[in-house]
């Protein structure tokens, strides 16, 4: 059964050194506010896997919380490249980081699998492609009843999971809507959940085409509102285009990044400070 926490008791409890961990959330709904408090409680040594890694991985992997980066592509969305994830990867700045990549539909089945409770997931993918040599978490094999040959990836079973939603319950039931990711599966696969959400109301109405992830498998609901900023919640809120541009200045200069991160993640307590310090509010 769930448990309502707020952000920084979440993260203290579950998230901590040399854990895996999971944050997704595609174009919407990406867990900023819980990546902000990892930095600020000075995680280390964690293997961050995200399908997409994108502005919240750029700043974790910067701030020296990440020693590995399990993905399938990333990038600052709409602007250009992850500058710190590089500069991580070329010139191990703050520190060497591995990486180990498969493509989209590999990092889904491989959340299918963990979610099933399956050792691996099974695709037809990466035919053609180099990644089978470059990835060792990715085998060939042969199907018992066809022989044919497919692609076999393990699953992923993070020891948390991280996302953002539109509302839960006050028993912990989270709903989640509009153009969703592997979000439900990840926290299926997980050992334990965080859950940010925009409200916690007494009752979860019918959304069309909205899915519920029942309290059960959610660890801790916490109230974040506006908490996928730079990006959005269906209903709540709209993807603010232009911090995505500016990250992209911030971010290339590593003291330029070492500033902002001291002055706008380090230097405030919680999101809503943050929000106070980078001037932003909700669009709604």
């Amino acid at each position: 059964m769930a448990e309502i926490l707020s952000l920084k008791e979440a993260i203290a409890r579950f998230v901590k050194d040399g854990s895996t961990i999971a944050m997704e959330g595609f174009t919407h709904l990406i867990p900023h506010a819980a990546g902000h408090e990892i930095i600020r409680q000075s995680r280390r040594n964690l293997h961050a896997i995200r399908m997409t890694p994108d502005m919240v991985y750029d700043q974790l992997i910067g701030a020296g919380c990440v020693s590995k980066l399990t993905f399938s592509w990333g990038g600052n969305p709409g602007v250009g490249s992850l500058h710190r994830f590089r500069d991580a990867v070329e010139n191990n700045w703050p520190h060497q980081i591995e990486i180990e990549e498969h493509s989209h539909a590999g990092m889904a089945a491989r959340y299918v699998a963990g979610a099933s409770g399956l050792p691996f997931g099974v695709l037809r993918g990466y035919v053609g492609t180099d990644l089978v040599d470059q990835t060792s978490s990715i085998k060939t094999i042969s199907c018992p009843f066809t022989n044919e040959e497919l692609t076999a990836v393990p699953a992923i079973n993070p020891d948390v999971s991280i996302i953002h939603a539109q509302r839960a319950d006050r028993e912990g039931n989270v709903q989640i809507w509009g153009l969703l990711g592997v979000q439900r599966e990840s926290v299926l696969a997980a050992k334990a959940s965080i859950v940010t959400v925009e409200e916690i109301v007494d009752k979860l109405t019918p959304v069309s085409g909205g899915v519920v992830i029942p309290s059960w498998v959610v660890s801790a609901v916490c109230l974040v509102s506006n908490g996928a900023h730079p990006s959005y919640a269906s209903g709540y809120s709209e993807r603010d285009n232009s911090f995505y541009k500016s990250w992209d200045d911030i971010a290339k200069d590593r003291e330029s990044f070492v500033e902002w991160v001291k002055n706008h993640i380090l230097g405030t307590t919680d999101f809503d400070s943050f929000s106070r310090s980078v001037g932003i509010s909700a669009l709604v």
